[in-house]
C-alpha cells in the first residue's frame, strides 16, 4: 500500500509541480540525482531611499516649525494693511533665515558686487543664466551681474519625519 501512495503522490507531485517530492526521491535512491530545493529566503526589503522630493519636505516643515512660513504664505493677505503685513514679513524672514542658517551652509555662487561686469569664462554653464540681450548662440563672455545666485555648499537637516507632513494639526484642549 505504501508504493500505491508513494506512486500518487509521485504522479500528482510531477504533474502539478514538475518534479518529484524530496522524501519520494530519497526513499528511493534519487536524492543525489535530485537535489531537494528549499525555498529561496524572503528578501529583505530595501531601506526606502530618500530623494529631491523628501528633502523638500524636509526643508519646508522646518520652515514651517521654526517660522510659520506655509502658514504665511497660505494665508490670503488682502485683508491686512501693508504694515501689518510688514511685521508679520519681518518676524517669518528672521526665523527662517535662522532655520536655514542652522541646517544649510549657503554660498553664492558668483561672489562678486551686484552691478558690476563679471566674466564668466571657464565656468560650468548650469551655474549661470544669462537674461537680456542674449545672443543666439547663447554664450557671452560675461555681463552684469544681477544675481549672485545661491548654491547649498552643506546641507545637515534633521531626521526626516513620516511622509510628506509637513506641520500636524494643533488642537487646542480647553
Amino acid at each position: 500500500m505504501n508504493r500505491i501512495s508513494l506512486a500518487f503522490r509521485s504522479f500528482f507531485s510531477i504533474l502539478f509541480g514538475g518534479k518529484l517530492p524530496p522524501d519520494v526521491a530519497q526513499a528511493f535512491g534519487y536524492a543525489r540525482a535530485m537535489p531537494v530545493r528549499t525555498a529561496p529566503a524572503p528578501a529583505t526589503p530595501a531601506k526606502p531611499v530618500a530623494g529631491p522630493a523628501d528633502g523638500a519636505v524636509q526643508i519646508l516643515a522646518v520652515l514651517q516649525r521654526d517660522a510659520r512660513l506655509v502658514d504665511f504664505l497660505m494665508e490670503d493677505l488682502s485683508a491686512f494693511s501693508d504694515e501689518q503685513i510688514g511685521a508679520a514679513a519681518r518676524d517669518v524672514q528672521t526665523q527662517g533665515r535662522e532655520s536655514l542658517l542652522r541646517y544649510l551652509r549657503l554660498e553664492p555662487v558668483i561672489d562678486g558686487v551686484e552691478g558690476t561686469f563679471t566674466k564668466i569664462e571657464g565656468m560650468d554653464p548650469s551655474l549661470v543664466k544669462l537674461v537680456g540681450n542674449v545672443p543666439p548662440s547663447g554664450k557671452a563672455p560675461g555681463g552684469v551681474l544681477r544675481h549672485k545666485g545661491w548654491r547649498a555648499a552643506k546641507v545637515d537637516l534633521p531626521q526626516a519625519g513620516p511622509g510628506t507632513l509637513l506641520a500636524a494639526a494643533e488642537l487646542e484642549i480647553e
